[in-house]
């Protein structure tokens, strides 16, 4: 079959369609690349919160100083009230 330039029957469609499906790939890809950056190296355990202490953490990593002895009871105690202060 001869192609004399005339349309298929299509119309603007195609073009349409075309630029629906590109817009879409670059979408996904996109997508994709921020997924891989936002998870790259991520382990289960490693959670940004957990860099976070709580004050309880804090008080057992004090009592823990205190038993092995890095602390005296004067600055245990200090450190204890401003840690009950909070």
């Amino acid at each position: 079959m001869y192609y004399d330039g005339h349309d298929t029957g299509w119309g603007p469609g195609r073009w349409i369609v075309m630029g629906l499906m590109m817009l879409a790939f670059w979408g996904l890809l996109a997508a994709l690349v921020v997924y891989l950056v936002r998870n790259l190296g991520h382990r289960p355990g490693d959670d940004r919160s957990a860099a976070v202490k709580r004050p309880d953490d804090a008080m057992r990593i004090l009592d823990e100083r205190f038993a092995r002895g890095d602390i005296d009871a004067d600055d245990y105690n200090q450190r204890r009230e401003v840690l009950n202060s909070r």
